[in-house]
């Protein structure tokens, strides 16, 4: 050991020197009373966490391993100095001072040994330790690069323009805590801090990025950080009621600010409460979400402590990698062979949990140096480097690399090389932060590594899961990542498959919610008084649906679908117009064509009767007409039957119309003829001339005309089209006829009926006239009916839809079509084929008057 040096401290004497200040063992200190030159002295009581001694080692072998590179500095060796902070700000800063100093005196502004030039400092463990660091460095413009992670300072290179930190910036932690939360749906989460303004700040920061994003913090912790502290009963209470609180919880993930003073009084707190109430601590069934500060280690007295509680946890890590001799560097270390080293043999004694022959202890085992260090448990010592001291090497290497480029832009000959090297052997610390700003390398890992513009390390973030086993050894899983440089929506990426959950849990991911995710069907409906991530789940209303779990509001499908009966998906709505083939349109189709063919029949019976009297008595060529209409009114009904089309629409409506039309217009006139027909029989009757064809084939084509030019007005301004009505069948779609202009398809119904009206009328009035051949009587009847078909149709038509709206336009063209045929036809088919005898003229004349 150097002469100069303390307990605490390792140096390596060189060209320049890298300063480092580090955390590897706590101690208690006394109260400074300024009666005496200040400064603080520790107990000789030291509590050592072993695998921070790691951090020293990274250092050395950097700086090593440097110096045996002949391509990173040529003719220039670097030395260290190496101080511990013992986890305290004070300290900390007693020997920053001590490194601005000479050896082993802190003097303000005055180094006389020239063999300490100090080029550069990496430390500290935490933001409170860094900090101070950086207070004083910053006035001497020294770099200092810092491994810890702590909330950015507002222009922090403004106020910190020395200051450059190894890792990267805290804001890409919370973006990744909040992300992986929302991954896995976590909404009902703790947050675990410490009662200090660390974890004030944390706890601040955090709240308001998870209500933005819909997450509650329903629980906080602050947890008592103690380290040697006299009260320790009322410590305990305090810790106790933390704990409680946390293992009676129903909160099943917990994001906790994990530096190393939280962390180890956390584990101290929980070890202590199993052994004295009993506690399963590894049964509480919890999910740790961890920041990058987190490094699964302990400190000695940690050794009892089962660490399955975190079997389980994620954490965020700083990236690091596998730097291949490293271990090789660490199975030489010999702590009987110091070498200026005065950490070795504190970390050996606790790691091994012996006691070296020279110590005033008394303890059973005796260290002998030839321990194995890959023998110890990962909670004490890791064979790879860590992410802390994977970024100390790497700054190691950044001071390097940016002393190389000095010397390369100064000796670009030969002749000038050793005046380069005297002068990086004089460079001043302030003059090598152009050249660290801009440093860019690949370190011997593959790693690119280089600052932002805020001094930062511009990296990634790994997600590691933390899986543990009974003998204290664990495993570091990286399950994935947080990264800024990838393209956007790319910056989170995770591997679920890879996460081994704890065992709580039956190996499958936790829940964290207020209570159970609403399912499909249901939506999220506010409880009032409580956080808003605690809600009820009513169904979707009628019309509605959710399809998906949480969602706020249900929505409506679209037009061509409709609800499912669970309200969870939109189903396909089906087609409704009346078909060919469905039973309702066979029905229609066969009564369409069986009446089609009985006024065929009869029309043929007629025909080859068209001489005898009977057929002669009542105008035949009427006769003849009203069949012929009557068998295209049957017909025409088989136009809406079938997918509705642009020309089926057409002429659905308009062929009805005029066709019944003529059919009424003939029944008009036939009515009219036998009115004029008895009147004609009176003496002097000038009405005799208006018998005769010409009067029956005017009335006829009169009437039939004027509908058939309200057909044409309606086809030619506004006609009937294919349509769809999605909203009045809920779980179909309505293929119809819009036709067109309402009030033309109105105007044809209302003009079809004023005919019907008339030729009632006249039936009616006429039907009492005598004679055994008077049609009027039957005309009265079937009138009466085809009144009352299209009465009844208005109603029906108007509150059906689809195609039974259709089907009752057929009903009622078929049912009025059969009365006319049923009541006119049938009794003079009676005469023609069953009494011939009484189909004689003068049988017509005697039964007539």
């Amino acid at each position: 050991m150097d002469p100069h040096q303390t307990p605490f401290e390792y140096s390596q004497a060189g060209d320049l020197i890298v300063g480092a200040i580090v955390s590897v063992v706590s101690s208690m200190f006394d109260e400074i009373s300024f009666e005496e030159y200040p400064e603080m002295k520790a107990s000789d009581e030291h509590i050592s966490t072993p695998k921070a001694y790691q951090q020293v080692l990274s250092l050395v072998f950097a700086v090593n391993e440097i110096n045996e590179n002949p391509k990173v500095l040529a003719n220039i060796s670097l030395g260290f100095y190496i101080c511990d902070s013992y986890f305290n700000t004070r300290m900390a800063y007693q020997n920053t001072m001590k490194l601005l100093s000479a050896w082993n005196k802190i003097v303000a502004n005055y180094n006389c040994d020239k063999s300490k030039n100090l080029i550069a400092v990496i430390g500290g463990i935490d933001s409170e330790i860094s900090l101070q660091m950086a207070n004083i460095l910053g006035v001497y413009k020294i770099p200092q690069i810092a491994y810890c992670i702590f909330v950015p300072m507002v222009n922090a290179k403004t106020q910190l323009p020395s200051f450059y930190r190894m890792v990267p910036n805290e804001a890409l932690q919370y973006t990744g805590i909040v992300q992986l939360l929302l991954h896995f749906q976590w909404t009902w989460v703790g947050i675990m801090a410490a009662d200090d303004d660390r974890g004030e700040t944390f706890v601040q920061t955090m709240k308001p990025m998870l209500f933005l994003y819909g997450v509650c913090v329903a629980f906080t912790a602050k947890i008592p950080i103690m380290f040697y502290t006299v009260n320790l009963i009322g410590y305990l209470r305090s810790m106790k009621t933390v704990t409680f609180s946390l293992m009676e919880s129903s909160i099943k993930v917990f994001v906790v600010n994990s530096d190393h003073k939280t962390m180890s009084c956390f584990k101290w707190l929980l070890y202590m409460n199993s052994l004295s109430e009993g506690i399963r601590v590894t049964s509480m069934g919890k999910v740790w979400v961890m920041t990058a500060h987190w490094d699964f280690s302990s400190m000695t007295f940690h050794r009892g402590f089962d660490i399955n509680v975190f079997h389980g946890a994620l954490s965020f890590a700083i990236h690091s990698n596998e730097v291949g001799t490293f271990p090789d560097f660490l199975h030489l270390l010999q702590p009987n062979s110091q070498h200026g080293d005065g950490f070795i043999k504190i970390f050996w004694q606790h790691a091994f949990n012996c006691l070296f022959e020279d110590s005033s202890e008394e303890m059973n085992d005796t260290c002998t140096g030839q321990e194995k260090l890959d023998s110890l448990p990962g909670i004490f010592f890791e064979m790879r480097m860590t992410g802390q001291s994977y970024s100390i090497y790497n700054s190691v290497y950044a001071i390097a690399y940016a002393l190389h480029k000095i010397y390369s832009s100064r000796a670009k000959s030969r002749a000038i090389a050793d005046k380069s090297r005297t002068y990086l052997s004089n460079l001043q610390s302030w003059q090598l932060h152009p050249f660290l700003r801009s440093i860019s390398f690949n370190n011997s890992a593959g790693d690119m590594v280089y600052f932002n513009e805020n001094g930062e390390l511009a990296a990634e973030l790994d997600i590691v899961n933390w899986v543990t086993f009974p003998n204290q050894s664990f495993l570091r899983v990286k399950v994935g990542r947080m990264d800024p440089q990838a393209l956007q929506g790319g910056e989170f990426s995770i591997n679920e498959e890879a996460i081994t959950w704890h065992n709580g849990f039956n190996r499958v991911m936790p829940l964290a919610v207020c209570n159970d995710n609403c399912h499909p069907g249901h939506n999220k409906q506010k409880r009032e008084g409580e956080p808003f991530c605690c809600y009820d789940c009513p169904p979707c209303p009628f019309g509605k649906i959710s399809d998906q779990k949480d969602m706020d509001d249900c929505f409506k499908c679209p037009e061509d679908q409709y609800p499912s009966k669970n309200r969870d998906q939109c189903l396909p709505k089906t087609l409704n117009f009346l078909s060919f083939t469905e039973p309702l349109g066979i029905t229609l189709v066969f009564l369409a064509l069986f009446f089609s063919l009985m006024t065929s029949l009869v029309l043929g019976i007629f025909i080859k009767n068209q001489n005898t009297p009977i057929v002669k008595a009542n105008n035949r060529n009427l006769t003849f007409s009203l069949l012929l209409a009557l068998l295209l009114c049957f017909l025409c009904s088989l136009l809406f039957i079938g997918k509705p089309q642009t020309m089926t629409c057409c002429l659905r409506q308009t062929t009805f119309g005029v066709v019944f039309s003529a059919a009424i217009s003939c029944v008009l006139a036939k009515t009219i003829t036998v009115v004029l027909a008895f009147m004609t029989t009176k003496p002097g009757s000038r009405i005799k001339k208006w018998l005769g064809k010409r009067l029956a084939t005017s009335i006829v084509l009169c009437f039939s005309l004027i509908q058939a030019s309200i057909c044409v007005v309606w086809l030619s301004t506004s006609p009937p089209f294919s349509d769809s009505d999605m909203g009045s069948l809920a779980e179909e779609i309505i293929m119809e006829c819009n036709e067109g202009s309402v009030i033309m398809f109105y105007g044809m119904l209302s003009y079809l009926g004023f005919l019907s009206i008339v030729s009632f009328t006249v039936a009616f009035l006429v039907r009492k006239l005598p004679g055994n051949f008077n049609e009027a009587k039957f005309i009265t009847f079937s009138m009466l009916v085809f009144c009352c078909v299209w009465l009844s149709f208005v109603p029906s038509y108007l509150s059906t839809k689809g195609k039974y709206m259709v089907a009752a336009e057929i009903f009622s063209i078929l049912a009025s079509s059969a009365g006319l045929l049923c009541f006119i036809f049938p009794p003079k088919c009676y005469i023609i084929i069953l009494r011939p005898d009484l189909n004689s003229k003068d049988q017509i004349i005697r039964r007539t008057f």
